[in-house]
């Protein structure tokens, strides 16, 4: 009996031994470890690395920047199903234990010695939220003591939904989707609350292995462990027997659903992104901000397809170049076409596609396409393949599709409204319809569009290319070319404002220079190689005639005009100092362009676009907001002043982007640093920087350019407040045109990247003007009738065309607008008109 006393007294002595040395050691560890753990306040304070989203004025998908795909949600918002799913998966009694599960350790170690494997993880989701946010993936011992410590720790001082929320916040769950909402949407795409519950237990089952049990990449595997969460979910009560009858017999319908936005408008994304970047660092990556845009998206969609529409009608009047590539049949019987297609890229909406057989009595050819798979191409949308041989020469019509194509040629084509069949046609679909596509080519010709709100700036729409996935060259603003006769219009306003009229002659007759500046004797000529006679500035202005232009400039002299495009803030830096100015031979952005037509459209007041609305942080509270604008004259600079002492300063705007730099700064006119805290900043004001009235008056001459002129395309539009000019350089190297209305203002630039000719015949109103008839088809669609107001001082007078001087009474004549001070003289008695005659040496020199 005492030798069992003395045996049990030892075995207690060294129990209260062993409690005593671990109770040291652990609390050796917790002093050493509790200086380095940080507090739990921190976790409320953690940013989720959320990417940039980027949104269009009215809140569509543009893009999404970042590595991570994450989208915050909170507990409210998750069904109970799903919260009990990943509860069952990872820790059945999360709402019992208080950081560490004694008997969740005890059972993982069962599972492990009875399985080899461990099932249900022996870390709470208390242990994962301070391991994901604060801890690294060492495999150490101090590391899982930190764990548990920091575990203890976040219990005590969070309640436990929060602590569940922020864990199904930062789990990662493969393909690039941090976080329950992000992986409902990459792989089902659908928000949380529509998922079923074989999908809610599908997701719940890949924090433990996100390779291991990805149903995209392993789906037998995470087909097993979602059946066994559904059944730990059974045997705690959580779901019927029924309802795991049906979820355990459900299909995999999980695929990969990629970021979908809803805009086409990567150029404008760009621009975006890189001012983003300018702000806030790396960080604008992962901050979780929200960027809105000025962008409207039905604008920016019709932006988008109008230019594509129009280089490809470029490139079909041009002929075709043949197949990117070709197969030969032994490559082609040997290897899946699927597989082979994809050496090739879609570019825009094209698809690259693989010619298997040419039928020429069916009249079509049969081809694989790149994610359509076998299709049909009717010959009917072959018959522009003339070959291209020169920008000026094609080959003859083809007459039958095997003049087009040959078994094993790849080309791009563009994807046709599926059609039932007609007898003899090849059902490739096996389903009643066929799928048809037409022969297509990716332009080597590009573009650029932009469109500005002409009264505050606002980027309506912009397209700075083709494809942005081809090139991703922003030509709309880091283009630098001739305008050509697009420069004209202020040429134009600066002759009305130094007291020119609409009336005013010149004659258009053959003219030699000897000027210093130029190399040798110039001889300018109109695009018609015509001369015309005299000829009225509005009529030399809407069918475009050079040699009125020049003598127009030659006037109103170099310096002076020059003077006047930097009160109009048009850059001048590579504008020439000669004559050959009036026909636009300078260098301007299409930005450029499309910023001073805006400033004649809005009525002479300064305009600086911009393109961020607005940004938001990851809370959703607004970080920037954009300031009014306010187009200010004298008399409103008089009432903002009686308002607020010492006025309200004009914002000036910063360049676009900066020449010769893929750096973009946005003029959203916030001059502020990278942290942002002016969320209402002051106004913007945009002062006047043309007289009114000669504004109003060119505005009626542009109008004649659609009416009468170059632009009569346009008349298809049936609005009687449009007003243009079109612009072709030398040798049709660079083509334009910008118009606008009272609201809107658009530039369309069409030409190569390398200046080449387009081509004889190829010139503004055949290039650029139908881009901009599309757009404009659809951004002033449903909108009122916008003119300019009639501004006082602006009279109408009967004049005779061919003097330009006023009419006599029963003599043929025209109605046209003076500023009041320029108007023509009142008549002289015809007596008095016979003895001193109607000439002046003014006049005399616009003649001679």
């Amino acid at each position: 009996m005492s030798h069992l006393l003395r045996t049990s007294r030892l075995f207690a002595w060294l129990f209260l031994t062993g409690l005593s040395v671990a109770v040291i050691t652990v609390s050796g560890f917790y002093l050493y470890l509790r200086p380095g753990l940080p507090p739990v306040e921190q976790l409320l304070d953690i940013k989720l690395q959320t990417p940039l989203r980027v949104l269009s004025k009215d809140n569509r998908l543009i893009a999404e920047f970042g590595e991570k795909r994450r989208t915050p949600i909170t507990i409210e918002q998750i069904p109970t199903l799903q919260l009990q799913a990943f509860m069952a998966a990872e820790d059945s009694r999360f709402y019992e234990h208080f950081g560490i599960d004694i008997k969740g350790l005890a059972r993982a170690a069962v599972q492990l010695v009875s399985t080899g494997e461990i099932q249900s993880g022996g870390s709470t989701i208390t242990m994962q939220v301070a391991k994901n946010y604060f801890l690294s993936r060492d495999r150490t011992f101090i590391r899982k003591f930190r764990e548990i410590l920091l575990a203890l720790q976040i219990e005590r001082e969070l309640p436990k939904d929060r602590i569940l929320e922020l864990y199904l916040n930062k789990i990662y769950l493969g393909n690039r989707a941090y976080g329950l909402a992000a992986a409902a949407d990459v792989y089902y795409d659908k928000p949380v609350n529509e998922l079923s519950l074989a999908q809610m237990a599908m997701l719940a089952g890949l924090p433990k292995a996100p390779s291991a049990y990805n149903p995209l990449a392993n789906p037998d595997r995470a087909m097993a462990r979602r059946n066994w969460i559904l059944s730990r979910m059974r045997d705690l009560g959580y779901i019927t027997d029924d309802a795991y009858g049906l979820a355990i017999t459900a299909p995999i319908t999980a695929s990969y659903h990629g970021i979908d936005p809803e805009v086409d408008a990567d150029y404008v994304a760009e621009m975006a992104r890189a001012e983003m970047v300018r702000r806030f660092g790396d960080n604008a990556y992962s901050d979780g901000y929200t960027v809105t845009l000025t962008v409207d998206s039905e604008k920016q969609k019709a932006a988008t397809r109008a230019l594509r529409d129009g280089l490809e009608a470029y490139d079909h009047r041009h002929g075709f170049r043949g197949p990117i590539g070709h197969l030969d049949t032994d490559t082609l019987a040997a290897e899946d076409p699927e597989n082979l297609i994809l050496n090739y890229p879609m570019v825009a909406d094209q698809r690259p596609a693989i010619t298997l057989s040419v039928n020429d009595k069916a009249g079509q050819a049969t081809l694989y396409a790149r994610g359509l798979g076998t299709v049909v191409m009717p010959f009917d949308t072959m018959t522009w393949a003339r070959r291209y041989k020169t920008e000026d020469l094609k080959g003859p019509a083809p007459g039958k599709p095997s003049d087009v194509l040959a078994p094993g040629d790849v080309v791009y084509v563009h994807q046709q409204p599926a059609a039932t069949p007609a007898e003899g046609d090849i059902d490739v679909a096996g389903q009643g319809q066929i799928q048809t596509v037409a022969l297509g080519q990716i332009p080597q010709v590009e573009g650029a569009l932009i469109s500005l709100d002409a009264h505050t700036g606002a980027i309506q729409a912009l397209s700075g290319g083709y494809s942005f996935s081809q090139s991703k060259y922003n030509r709309a603003i880091q283009a630098k070319r001739q305008p050509g006769s697009n420069f004209k219009p202020f040429l134009y306003l600066k002759g009305l404002v130094d007291g020119k009229t609409a009336a005013t002659i010149y004659n258009d007759a053959p003219i030699v220079f000897d000027d210093d500046k130029l190399e040798t004797s110039w001889r300018p000529e109109n695009s018609s190689g015509q001369f015309y006679g005299p000829t009225r500035l509005r009529e030399a202005l809407y069918t475009s005639r050079n040699i009125v232009s020049i003598r127009l400039l030659r006037d109103l002299g170099i310096s002076n005009v020059l003077d006047f495009l930097k009160q109009l803030k048009i850059p001048t830096d590579n504008m020439p100092n000669n004559l050959s100015l009036a026909l636009g031979s300078g260098l301007l952005a299409p930005m450029d362009m499309a910023r001073g037509i805006a400033v004649i459209a809005n009525g002479g007041f300064d305009v600086q676009p911009y393109l961020i609305d607005e940004i938001r942080d990851a809370r959703g509270e607004l970080v920037y907001q954009a300031p009014e604008t306010i187009l200010c004259d004298q008399a409103c600079e008089k009432d903002l002043a009686d308002e607020a002492p010492g006025g309200i300063e004009a914002t000036p705007g910063p360049a676009i982007a900066a020449e010769g730099s893929d750096d973009v700064t946005m003029a959203t006119a916030d001059n502020a640093s990278k942290t942002i805290d002016r969320t209402h900043p002051e106004p913007r004001l945009m002062h006047r920087l043309a007289d009114k009235r000669a504004v109003y008056i060119l505005h009626s001459m542009m109008k004649d350019v659609i009416r009468k002129g170059t632009g009569r395309r346009a008349l298809v539009l049936d609005r009687s407040d449009l007003a243009g000019k079109t612009g072709t350089t030398n040798d049709q190297r660079d083509t334009w045109f910008s118009g606008f209305n009272y609201q809107l203002a658009t530039t369309v630039w069409v030409g190569f990247d390398q200046p080449t000719p387009l081509g004889r015949g190829e010139y503004g109103a055949s290039t650029a003007l139908p881009a901009w008839i599309d757009y404009m088809r659809i951004a002033l669609k449903d909108t009122p009738v916008s003119d300019m107001p009639r501004p006082n001082g602006i009279v109408n007078v009967r004049i005779d065309p061919e003097t330009g001087l006023r009419a006599r009474p029963g003599e043929d004549g025209i109605f046209e607008l003076f500023r009041e001070e320029d108007a023509p003289p009142p008549l002289a008695p015809e007596s008095e008109n016979q003895q001193n005659g109607a000439s002046d040496d003014g006049a005399s020199r616009q003649l001679f």
